[in-house]
């Protein structure tokens, strides 16, 4: 592992990650719903840890089956909420995520590894990731951007929520709710929002942030998640500083 040809493996899902969630982020940020994609995936989160004690082997293509159930879960509520209390939509979403985050907490409560298995389905483990998963999460990048990119304004508002739910719960399983939520908030937000740019550029700056965090964790000997996270906003950040441009409102359209 000595000559970094190893890291190669994670690189490539930090790619894919940052060309699957920019878009869906973007979507997110057009609608003004922050909270959904985090309250979303730490739902996911909460399935992930609840499917280790009911069916600890149960996967479809490395994602835990009870994790999307449970993000198909928290999909209903938000869409729920959305719905029925529209004035107070952060509030109740915002309200979803504690209770999800609350949940997990209770169910590793028992275990005694439940402190570590809540701090990796937090901070994730994108370091070692395996090549294998690679091979859903390209199939999972490849809807997305065909979403993005074909058939009707109705057609994509109808199949954002399975990709999205589909998404979520498997880069969470990959990288952790932290790098999940900054990968799809902080370079839409940041490049697309705040300056106009297009999606492309905001997810190579969030690569490359990507790319730095993982950088930073096998030199350093620090936890992957955390640090791809704060390289991502320094990145994203730095770009916002040097890249004037006139800002523009993100593109319109459902949500849920």
């Amino acid at each position: 592992m000595a000559n970094g040809w190893w890291l190669l493996t994670p690189l490539a899902a930090s790619l894919l990650m940052a060309a699957c969630l920019v878009p869906l982020g973007y979507r997110v940020l057009a609608r003004g719903v922050v909270f959904a994609d985090l309250a979303i995936a730490q739902w996911a989160a909460l399935g992930s840890l609840a499917g280790l004690f009911l069916m600890p082997h149960h996967t479809i293509a490395g994602t835990s089956v009870s994790g999307l159930i449970f993000a198909f879960l928290a999909v209903a509520m938000v869409h729920l909420i959305l719905k029925w209390v529209p004035d107070y939509r952060e509030a109740m979403i915002g309200t979803l995520y504690v209770l999800g985050a609350s949940l997990a907490t209770l169910v590793v409560s028992h275990d005694p590894h439940g402190a570590q298995q809540l701090a990796k389905i937090l901070n994730g483990d994108l370091l070692w990731i395996t090549s294998i998963s690679l091979v859903p999460l390209a199939a999972v990048t490849l809807a997305v951007l065909m979403w993005r990119n074909k058939g009707s304004e109705r057609i994509r508002s109808r199949l954002f929520l399975p990709l999205f739910a589909v998404a979520v719960t498997m880069t969470v399983d990959m990288a952790g709710v932290y790098v999940v939520f900054a990968t799809l908030i902080a370079a839409p937000l940041m490049l697309c929002c705040l300056r106009g740019y297009g999606l492309w550029m905001a997810s190579g700056f969030c690569f490359a942030g990507h790319g730095l965090g993982l950088w930073l964790s096998a030199t350093h000997d620090i936890p992957a998640g955390p640090a791809v996270v704060v390289s991502v906003l320094g990145c994203c950040l730095l770009a916002t500083a040097v890249f004037r441009r006139p800002a523009r409102s993100p593109i319109t359209g459902e949500l849920f």
